[in-house]
């Protein structure tokens, strides 16, 4: 099996990072991790992209520069495919165009209910009687890209933001 080669923005624990990466070891799944971008420099799962040796970049403050920087990175590595997972920055709109490939987020809530940050938060306020995860294409729009996947899960009373904040 050909696989794309994908490159994962991440910000913090690396939690879906981790299970892309577990995942990517098998047969069928059709991609392979060339890549990890972290817009945070202390992110824990920079350690799974060591520990796996995957190269990896960290976005710097000049934001202009280091999209430069990554899209090159990117050809180099001959990335097909972007995958946001849990990555904390709004990429701009020249960096999308200038990708013009496929860039997939990973976000949680059930879209397009809940765009933005503060998911969970958002979730308990309105007494959802359910929540989950979407998975996207991105646009130049936040989170109103093309739906690829959606999974749901029921909310318990006792549920909080941490606790839905480990099911999704």
């Amino acid at each position: 099996m050909v696989k794309i080669n994908a490159s994962v923005f991440i910000s913090g624990k690396g939690t879906n990072l981790k299970k892309l990466l577990l995942n990517s070891n098998l047969y069928n799944f059709p991609i392979k991790i060339k890549l990890v971008i972290s817009s945070n420099k202390n992110a824990e799962g920079l350690k799974l992209a060591k520990k796996w040796s995957i190269p990896y970049l960290i976005f710097k403050d000049n934001h202009n520069l280091t999209e430069k920087i990554i899209l090159n990175k990117l050809k180099d590595h001959k990335i097909n495919l972007i995958l946001l997972a849990g990555f904390m920055k709004i990429l701009s709109k020249r960096f999308i165009r200038s990708f013009g490939k496929s860039i997939l987020n990973i976000h949680p809530s059930l879209l397009p209910k809940f765009k933005g940050l503060n998911t969970f938060e958002k979730v308990l306020k309105e007494k959802e009687k359910k929540t989950g995860c979407t998975v996207h294409f991105v646009t130049e729009k936040l989170d109103t890209g093309k739906i690829f996947l959606k999974k749901f899960f029921y909310i318990d009373k006792k549920d909080n933001i941490a606790s839905l904040k480990k099911k999704t």
